[in-house]
């Protein structure tokens, strides 16, 4: 179809046959991914371009307090401030790597998702099939308050995120116990096992990110440290040290939860067990969850969370955006609110969600470094401060990918 239409036409046209008419051109020229020089784009630019897309955020929605702190508070905000409709739909991991892949080899020139909630054996894959639009972290102005030189931020799973991923949230890893049936929780690998084996059936992890977070956690002591399995995946050196941890699992695994047999398939699971009673440890990669637990009158009051001896893991999360997304300045704009001091402080309640800030509180202007030392205090989690100097690294994605693959064949296939 021509696309010039003539002033004679124009005058015939009725206004609905008008924009029909807009409606149809557009079409012609067929889907097209939001592109722009983001190096040469100011940002006033971008906030204008972003002006009435409509973005589709892909992320988990296991979780209530999240689901509101997204759809009922960064939803309504960037809609009224800036113009753009977020759209949240689920999915996580596996899931967001096959569903870019598939749109990659049906050569699909515009991805029908913009962003995605995001971190490591995630970040890894995608960057290894070049899904990911980037470097942009640069040109997002909340992001000067961010220290990207903290390892525990500008590193995922000992991978720089190089602009590609934006810190969102900050956490560390916490077994959770009940202190009306528990009165004093085992402190390390050897008093746990003590423990599970004392109290059949009390015990048991899931399958999911936390359960293998915990199993790498404690995979990282036996390997006597941080620093044995730091760099990049080494089968030669994980092999030997995961010997150990399959070994540990399984002797102790005929006093889990229904005798080992079967386990929670995800932390919201594992959640359930504990709430109910069936077992007196749960665990979390948040270490602020506890409160927003209790708080939901999911957990009770007698609820206590801390980081064993041996050290729990922290890291980041972190939003991506896709690189054919096709509302890439609704996007930037998502993300540049999602680290504002105020979007931060709102995240860092405990009534609203209790997920660590990434935010460098010191860079922050006077006022909001004020607001934040302020923050309402945790009840019953541990505060970070007091649990920081226990905080472990993230390993290579590697490591995590084959703990999935060897819990499987060698924990829950073995009889």
């Amino acid at each position: 179809m021509n696309a010039a239409a003539t002033p004679d036409l124009v005058k015939r046209l009725s206004r609905r046959s008008w924009v029909a008419l807009l409606v149809l051109l557009a079409g012609c020229a067929g889907p097209k991914a939001d592109e722009f020089d983001l190096a040469a784009a100011p940002w006033a630019d971008i906030e204008a371009a972003a002006r009435g897309q409509t973005v589709n955020l892909v992320m988990w929605t296991g979780d209530p307090y999240i689901n509101a702190y997204v759809r009922g508070y960064v939803a309504p905000e960037v809609r009224d401030r800036y113009g753009v409709t977020l759209n949240v739909s689920s999915g996580q991991g596996n899931q967001l790597v096959s569903m870019l892949m598939t749109e990659q080899e049906a050569g699909k020139p515009v991805s029908e998702f913009d962003m995605m909630w995001i971190n490591g054996e995630t970040f890894y894959q995608l960057r290894q099939i070049d899904a990911l639009f980037g470097p942009f972290t640069d040109h997002l102005p909340n992001a000067r308050y961010i220290d990207f030189e903290n390892p525990f931020i500008g590193i995922d799973f000992q991978q720089r995120v190089d602009g590609y991923e934006m810190p969102w949230g900050n956490v560390q890893f916490i077994l959770i116990y009940d202190g009306a049936r528990v009165s004093e929780p085992p402190r390390d690998r050897e008093a746990l096992a003590a423990w599970v084996k004392a109290h059949p059936g009390r015990f048991t992890f899931d399958t999911s990110f936390a359960g293998m977070t915990f199993l790498k956690t404690l995979l990282i002591d036996f390997a006597g440290g941080p620093e044995a399995l730091a760099g990049p995946f080494d089968a030669a050196r994980y092999e030997p040290v995961a010997a150990k941890l399959w070994a540990y699992v399984n002797a102790i695994k005929p006093y889990f939860w229904k005798s080992g047999e079967t386990f929670p398939s995800g932390v919201a699971q594992l959640h359930r067990l504990f709430t109910s009673g069936e077992i007196d440890f749960t665990m979390s990669n948040n270490d602020g969850e506890v409160d927003n637990k209790v708080l939901q009158g999911l957990f009770p009051e007698t609820t206590r969370a801390y980081v064993p001896d041996f050290g729990s893991i922290q890291n980041s999360h972190y939003m991506g955006i896709v690189k054919t997304a096709p509302h890439k300045a609704g996007a930037l704009v998502v993300c540049n609110f999602l680290i504002s001091p105020e979007a931060q402080l709102r995240k860092l309640d405990p009534q609203v969600w209790g997920d660590g800030t990434v935010l460098d509180v010191d860079r922050l202007p006077p006022e909001w470094q004020e607001r934040f030392r302020h923050a309402p205090p945790r009840r019953f989690a541990p505060r970070r401060a007091d649990i920081e100097g226990r905080a472990l690294q993230e390993l290579a994605p590697e490591y995590m990918i084959r703990l999935y693959e060897d819990f499987r064949t060698e924990v829950i296939e073995k009889r």
